[in-house]
């Protein structure tokens, strides 16, 4: 094998073309000459079909993964069904198609973040130590460590997100300005370092510098071997999600092209939704909803202080229950408390002499189950977890308090007779 020319090099839009296979291995087939663009420089590979010229009631196949073999390219082909292709072999003429939507795909949001790199650099000194092109967002990490280009910005200490929305506006102001998109292409290190690089450069020969704009203001200028647009206007749109403290550097979240505008849609489509069921405009739903919170928060106040005053109410009932009961277990029905509410009634009580030495079972109805409370000389946590399972019940605590969960009344109410037998 010769080495593959790379179609995607010299026109990015090349979309449909006719190749020799050069040849077959268990990775995958070797082109002579390809426009699928190998996974690499953090953007995803290129996918689409090949189909064999002289069969054309052959199969359409599928190129599902591709990736450089040191000069080369191999793509990985497979059947409809997922199954390895067969009938590929060296000398085959095969007519090759491109996914155009998801190279496009690539192509804005891979350019979305080289414009927006390149404006992080130019007004924060900002260099980007990390890029990664996700399903659901973007991400660029950030490093304060250079000196801002433009001259009217001074290094800021951190990226807050007013920054960061000021670069926003700046990227797309790039993209509305539709400025060009160029490939240069360098044999050696001396006379590519000639550009305005934002990042020094990592090797020698072969070098692809991409610039945004001219050469002379340029509002991106970095070495990639990736896929791009022909102008920003073709971006459509770059959009920051959030920024993020990331070790020493920022995290920046963001989408371009039209996965931001199918974010925006469903967000839109989300917010609008929420309004209408609030019969709210959008502009005045924020105002709404902290509306609604403030009745909440004083709805809660008032059924806090109710809890309190019923709370106190059941108190007086059991404290006169406790006075005149000879029994050494009382229970004490609680028709309309959770557990929680047991529970806080019950601390009244826990370790106090206010028990007279008696076990209280404090039972909440709705919940089937005890808080068992004694001052001390009772120990609650170990009548739960001896006698508790007799009845299906479970449960666990301390020597002045525990709690007892049943299945049934049933079960809870036998629970409760075995108690005061056994604490006659």
């Amino acid at each position: 094998m010769m080495g593959t020319t790379k179609l995607y090099q010299n026109d990015v839009y090349t979309k449909k073309w006719d190749a020799t296979v050069t040849g077959v291995s268990e990775n995958g087939i070797y082109l002579d000459q390809t426009a699928f663009f190998p996974e690499g420089g953090g953007q995803s590979c290129d996918c689409g079909t090949v189909q064999i010229i002289d069969d054309a009631s052959g199969p359409v196949l599928q190129v599902v993964d591709v990736q450089e073999d040191g000069n080369d390219v191999v793509h990985r082909v497979v059947t409809a069904d997922g199954s390895p292709a067969a009938g590929l072999a060296e000398g085959c003429r095969v007519r090759c198609e491109l996914d155009w939507s998801r190279r496009f795909d690539n192509m804005q949001r891979h350019c979305g973040e080289h414009i927006l790199s390149g404006i992080f650099y130019q007004e924060c000194g900002g260099v980007n130590r990390g890029f990664h092109m996700g399903d659901d967002y973007m991400t660029i990490d950030i490093s304060l460590e250079d000196e801002p280009t433009n001259p009217e910005r001074i290094k800021p200490d951190s990226i807050d997100w007013e920054t960061a929305l000021h670069c926003e506006r700046l990227a797309n102001e790039v993209v509305w300005s539709n400025a060009p998109v160029s490939v240069f292409r360098f044999d050696n290190r001396e006379d590519a370092e000639k550009m305005p690089l934002r990042k020094k450069l990592a090797f020698d020969e072969d070098i692809s510098i991409v610039c945004v704009g001219s050469p002379e203001h340029a509002a991106d200028c970095v070495a990639c071997c990736g896929t791009h647009p022909s102008s920003a206007g073709q971006v459509g749109l770059i959009k920051l999600y959030k920024v993020e403290k990331y070790k020493e550097m920022f995290r920046v979240y963001f989408e371009a092209g039209a996965r931001a505008l199918r974010d925006y849609d469903m967000k839109h489509d989300m917010l609008t939704d929420l309004s209408n069921s609030y019969s709210s405009s959008i502009e005045d739903f924020p105002d709404k909803i902290r509306g609604l919170e403030q009745r909440a928060a004083d709805a809660k106040g008032e059924l806090i202080q109710l809890k309190r005053a019923f709370t106190e109410i059941e108190c007086a009932s059991l404290d006169a229950q406790l006075e005149t009961a000879d029994a050494n277990v009382v229970v004490h029905h609680l028709e309309h408390f959770s557990m929680d509410d047991a529970f806080n009634m019950a601390k009244s009580y826990m370790g106090k002499d206010r028990c007279r030495g008696k076990l209280i079972l404090l039972y909440a109805e709705p919940a089937t189950s005890f808080i068992l409370v004694s001052d001390g000389k009772i120990h609650c946590g170990s009548l739960v977890k001896e006698y508790a399972n007799f009845y299906q019940g479970k449960g666990g605590g301390s020597d002045v308090s525990a709690r007892a969960i049943f299945t049934s009344d049933e079960n809870a109410s036998l629970f409760a007779d075995l108690l005061r037998k056994h604490l006659t």
